[in-house]
């Protein structure tokens, strides 16, 4: 059930926060279809979010019900659909709120950085496999390209104008602790994925002036695993504005804090795009960039 804490000053319920309980049920049923045959025991870890669509705001009040099903296996990744319905308990009424797909790698829990094999999925007709490998294959050289043009960084700006990069871009800056992380050490896609909307949220707000909500979130890459102990900078700005919406890049960088001789890198990185809405919750004309 959906609570105050879930949502924003409107009511409705944080993209971040819905975000989280989609990673979780991909964990899960992953995670469970990687060990449901003899062999290593092992983790799945999130690998990537493919676009992911706000089809319907979520209320303080509402049951989330999240499903989730695996439609697609390679030797060492498993995809997952994953849909969510929100159910209005006083009226009984339901609606889908949001569908995702999302890849995951199962990671042995005696060495971290051995990928496990994954058991294969029975499909029922011969073309579900070969669509699925094309899925595999598309989403397998955009993370390459993703990860090859990741050295961008925020710096601050002096006295900035309203409604320039400068003037709305935010950091963030969290300790990974045990709370945060996997059965590995690791943090979870879903606190990852929590951050980044709260990130993103803040740069539209301070662009608008105005409530804002996540219409959609652009594939989300993860290039490294975040080790509990780390101190992660979640940086976001304002790349792109229309007449209605507004295109937000995040990316996460990863300081290893304790005991480790590693430099900062570039963990995760995406685009959000939120809408300006009223206090009646109708949309607004968004505020061009300068």
């Amino acid at each position: 059930i959906m609570r105050p804490d879930d949502a924003n000053i409107a009511g409705n319920v944080h993209g971040g926060t819905v975000l989280k309980m989609i990673e979780e049920a991909g964990a899960i049923i992953s995670t469970r279809h990687c060990n449901s045959q003899a062999g290593e025991p092992c983790v799945a870890a999130l690998a990537r979010v493919e676009r992911t669509d706000f089809l319907s705001p979520m209320c303080i009040g509402e049951v989330a019900n999240v499903s989730a099903e695996i439609t697609y296996t390679s030797k060492h990744s498993v995809e997952v659909q994953v849909n969510v319905l929100s159910e209005n308990i006083l009226t009984g009424a339901k609606k889908v709120t949001n569908k995702a797909t999302l890849w995951y790698v199962p990671l042995s829990l005696k060495n971290v950085n051995k990928v496990v094999e994954v058991p294969p999925i029975q499909y029922a007709r011969k073309e579900q496999e070969d669509e699925g490998k094309k899925r595999y294959e598309e989403q397998k050289l955009d993370r390459l390209e993703t990860k090859q043009r990741n050295g961008d960084v925020i710096f601050p700006v002096i006295n900035p104008e309203p409604h320039t990069v400068g003037y709305s871009q935010s950091s963030l800056i969290h300790l990974v602790g045990p709370s945060d992380c996997t059965l590995l050490g690791f943090v979870h896609g879903g606190v990852t994925m929590k951050l980044m909307d709260e990130v993103a949220g803040i740069v539209a707000a301070r662009h608008c002036k105005t409530n804002i909500v996540t219409a959609s979130v652009d594939a989300i890459n993860f290039h490294e695993k975040i080790k509990k102990g780390s101190v992660i900078t979640i940086s976001g700005r304002m790349t792109f504005t229309s007449n209605k919406s507004m295109e937000i890049e995040v990316f996460v960088d990863a300081d290893p804090f304790v005991d480790e001789p590693q430099e900062r890198y570039r963990a995760v990185s995406a685009f959000f795009t939120y809408v300006s809405l009223s206090k009646e919750g109708k949309p607004l004309p968004v505020p061009q960039l300068v």
